[in-house]
């Protein structure tokens, strides 16, 4: 008997600690639990202090209690100031967004946070034009906060805490935000508004954006890219085009005139879980994305999927690549020939595709900012941005908040 009812317990301890990872994974929430810190460690023999690595050094981390960001990080962003050529790193959380000084990226400063404009939220995007961030949240009746970055030089006491500059109210809770900074005009996808289609603003004055139309002929956008086009197909030179990740399709929009944008094609592909969001190559021939869901629904390793876009009007699928774990891959942007990927439990991957044209896609480094596992679960790194003139590259983690990273020797 003694033996039935200690096998019983055993049964039922497990049964709960299943449940328990289940419900943190499907709610973006976790166990408490000790989260190593480290700093300014350099990659050797496969680990930066506790975070396994390859090629790629850390330079500072820094925690969310530290960034005084509540309980969990989400998007980023960055920025270099005009004037003394400081980066800086715009970290999203649940509570607002930490503008942290990198310019000493082993000794980084939180210089201010500006908080919700609403409430709390696992959802927060921010991108800058022109020296200002443009904000959004999931958070009901959020709207989009305007900050002027200018504003960070003068900071004497760190960290302050902000208020925006201006409260765009014309769309309530948003996804996310893309901005074209050749146009002044951005667009937030996943709103209250247009059937959750791209809703447009014209900010080529920042501190008076103006609604400029919106577009709902598709489905939800979850994510997009909006460039003025540049690429191989020239009946759409320089038309202002957009790419949108539409929950179960990629579809192609020419937003030139506002009032009457049109759809040029729209494609979908095998296993299709959660058409996420992706980035056009700098020659704008191919379109690489990913899909949120298709490791949990399909049972794959990280799919990365690239679509050939050299007719706009017949885009066609080009190649996949399978990363070397089953983690979730999450945000991906193109920096030369080199593609930088946020993938949650594996942390960002960094892959070489210089050789799209021969269907070769090659993983040269990676940085893991969750070491416990490289698990198929929406935890750790959210996003990654890699554009600073310097090198140095942030994460921004769901646990454990702000990583500088830059790849060894450089």
């Amino acid at each position: 008997m003694k033996n039935i009812k200690t096998q019983l317990l055993a049964v039922l301890l497990g049964a709960l600690i299943l449940f328990l990872e289940q419900s943190c994974s499907k709610n973006n929430t976790f166990i408490d639990e000790p989260t190593p810190t480290s700093s300014n460690a350099t990659c050797e023999n496969g680990f930066a202090g506790v975070f396994p690595c390859n090629d790629y050094d850390l330079l500072a981390h820094i925690t969310l209690e530290e960034l005084r960001g509540g309980s969990d990080g989400n998007d980023s962003w960055g920025w270099t100031d005009p004037v003394s050529g400081k980066e800086y790193a715009l970290m999203c959380t649940s509570i607002g967004v930490s503008f942290v000084d990198i310019s000493n990226p082993i000794d980084p400063i939180l210089v201010g946070n500006l908080p919700t404009a609403t409430s709390n939220s696992l959802w927060r995007d921010v991108k800058v034009y022109n020296d200002y961030a443009f904000v959004v949240s999931e958070a009901s009746g959020h709207g989009m906060q305007v900050f002027d970055l200018s504003r960070l030089r003068n900071v004497t006491s760190p960290p302050e805490v902000f208020t925006d500059d201006v409260h765009y109210t014309q769309f309530g809770n948003a996804h996310n935000i893309v901005i074209n900074e050749d146009s002044g005009f951005a667009y937030a996808v996943g709103t209250n508004t247009f059937g959750g289609g791209p809703h447009f603003v014209n900010i080529q004055d920042p501190l008076n954006p103006t609604p400029a139309g919106g577009y709902s002929n598709d489905s939800y956008s979850h994510d997009a890219q909006v460039v003025t086009y540049n690429g191989p197909d020239a009946d759409y030179s320089g038309s202002e085009i957009l790419i949108g990740s539409n929950e179960n399709e990629v579809v192609i929009v020419d937003v030139t005139d506002k009032n009457n944008p049109t759809n040029i094609s729209s494609i979908s592909y095998s296993n299709i879980g959660f058409t996420h969001q992706g980035w056009f190559t700098e020659d704008q021939k191919y379109f690489i994305l990913g899909d949120e869901t298709d490791e949990i629904n399909y049972n794959t390793r990280t799919r990365t999927l690239v679509f050939d876009f050299t007719d706009l009007d017949n885009p066609i699928f080009h190649m996949q690549h399978l990363g070397p774990t089953t983690s979730i891959d999450h945000n991906v942007y193109v920096k030369g020939n080199l593609l930088y990927q946020a993938n949650y439990t594996s942390g960002i991957r960094i892959i070489d595709i210089s050789n799209l044209e021969t269907n070769t896609m090659t993983e040269i480094g990676f940085f893991d900012t969750y070491p416990e596992n490289n698990s198929t679960s929406f935890h750790g790194a959210w996003n990654v941005y890699p554009y600073f003139e310097s090198g140095n590259i942030i994460i921004s983690d769901i646990e454990r908040g702000l990583f500088i990273i830059r790849k060894n020797g450089s």
